[in-house]
């Protein structure tokens, strides 16, 4: 039992985990200076949408700094592409190397601190909104297989994009705000709605409050949904109001549908041993939908999967191409995974929001610049793109550099294409896969359920 004045003990735990993080980030070596190659791409995606925000930087009253937006983006975007680890590390870089199109500046740890703090993080933001269209321009412009349910789906809906939210881990209590927090406070919640068959978000909200419910944010995704896009959502998002209410804006749902969800049969679409496709009345009384719905239930291997819809016309969505959709969903957990833990959003600098804030955005800035550079690959090997492993794409990238400095290759692209294999930049099949869901678009037969 603790008295008044001491500090509650944290569990032992915790206290392993935190201090691992700190030896981890605080004494991983320096990373060597990108070749000029990645280096130019980087600048010449990212440097002139952050010179578009200088005139929104003024519009804001803030006045010139010696760590302009410019050198501040090219600081924080180096300290995560090249996994430095500390602030104070990639201090010493930026004072003896320059960063991107940086040159070198004498600048001390705190002011970079301090400037984490008071630079708004809004203007990261507009930077990725900035790019994001000229990585969908590229995207659109290149020309790779897509998923044969994708190719199926972007003939008919205008796009396929999944919905989902992240919990961000815990922060560092060595940081100055944090060292009398009681317990390992967590960074936040972040949401995303992403483009599936680009795997680029089309938007991303952060919420400081890690114990924001994902309901939450339905205000904020409302207005940012267009119409005729294909929604994918799990069952976390269930909410009978916010159905309709995509219904009536031309947005086209495809979710999971709850075991004990009450239903009621309109109409019978189709039925046989293994599938049952019905249109319902989703939920009961006061809390049940105002619109129709479709009910899709699959059988495999003795078990129902049961689906919901809008897409009342199964001519426009038919039941075999459900399952196959739906499978993408898990495509939006794959970008929380990368950004989390290959591009280092599980590790925290600060434990101000502000600089929170600025990593998210910074974070998935560059995960849309290695998924452009992974589908330029694609193009190159006439692979889809998601027959590259994202990881491995991002960790050769180490022995490019390294052929660049030999003189063998100037060339990213070529380079990984040529070494893809020996890169292990395809990925390889399982020899025992897990049990999935059957891709009904190829025909599989699904055994019978009693």
């Amino acid at each position: 039992m603790t008295t008044p004045t001491e500090k509650p003990a944290r569990p032992k735990s915790t206290v392993r985990h935190t201090r691992a993080i700190q030896r981890d980030r605080r004494y991983r070596p320096a990373v060597a200076p990108p070749d000029p190659a990645l280096a130019t791409r980087l600048t010449e995606l990212i440097h002139p949408a952050t010179l578009a925000q200088v005139h929104a930087y003024h519009a804001l009253g803030l006045r010139e700094r010696t760590l302009t937006l410019p050198i501040m983006m090219a600081f924080v975007l180096s300290l995560i592409w090249r996994q430095v680890g500390t602030v104070q590390e990639t201090v010493r870089l930026l004072q003896r190397e320059g960063l991107l199109w940086t040159a070198p500046l004498l600048v001390s740890q705190q002011a970079i601190s301090q400037r984490l703090q008071t630079l708004p993080a809004d203007l990261f933001a507009a930077v990725y909104h900035t790019i994001l269209p000229a990585i969908l321009s590229r995207w659109q412009a290149r020309t790779r297989p897509l998923a044969p349910a994708l190719a199926w789906a972007h003939a008919r809906f205008t796009g396929v994009w999944a919905l989902d939210g992240s919990t961000l881990d815990g922060l560092l209590r060595h940081a100055g705000l944090l060292r009398d927090t009681v317990g390992t406070p967590l960074a936040g919640r972040m949401v995303g709605l992403l483009d599936v068959a680009a795997r680029v978000p089309r938007q991303v909200w952060y919420d400081p409050d890690s114990s924001a419910h994902d309901q939450s944010f339905w205000d904020r995704i409302m207005p940012a949904l267009p119409p005729g896009i294909l929604l994918l959502i799990d069952l976390g998002w269930v909410n009978y109001g916010h159905y309709d209410q995509l219904t009536a804006q031309g947005v086209w749902l495809l979710t999971r549908a709850k075991t004990n969800a009450a239903t009621t049969v309109r109409r019978v679409v189709r039925r046989t041993a293994t599938l049952r496709d019905e249109i319902v009345t989703l939920g009961s009384a006061a809390t049940a939908c105002t619109q129709p719905m479709r009910l899709i239930q699959v059988c495999y291997q003795g078990h129902w999967y049961r689906y919901i819809t809008n897409v009342l016309d199964p001519a426009v969505l038919p039941a075999e191409y459900v399952v196959a959709l739906y499978g993408h969903r898990w495509r939006i957990e794959e970008a929380f995974a990368v950004v989390k833990r290959l591009l280092g959003l599980a590790y925290f600098w600060t434990g101000g929001e502000n600089g929170i804030t600025v990593q998210v955005w910074a974070t998935w800035i560059l995960y849309v610049v290695l998924v452009d550079l992974r589908d330029a690959v694609a193009e190159e090997l006439a692979q889809p793109a998601d027959a590259l492993s994202l990881e491995m794409v991002y960790r050769a990238l180490y022995h490019f550099t390294q052929a660049y400095h030999r003189g063998e290759t100037t060339d990213p692209i070529a380079y990984l294409a040529a070494e893809a294999k020996g890169l292990g930049l395809l990925k390889q099949k399982r020899p025992r896969a897990v049990a999935r869901l059957p891709d009904l678009t190829t025909g599989a037969d699904p055994l019978t359920c009693s």
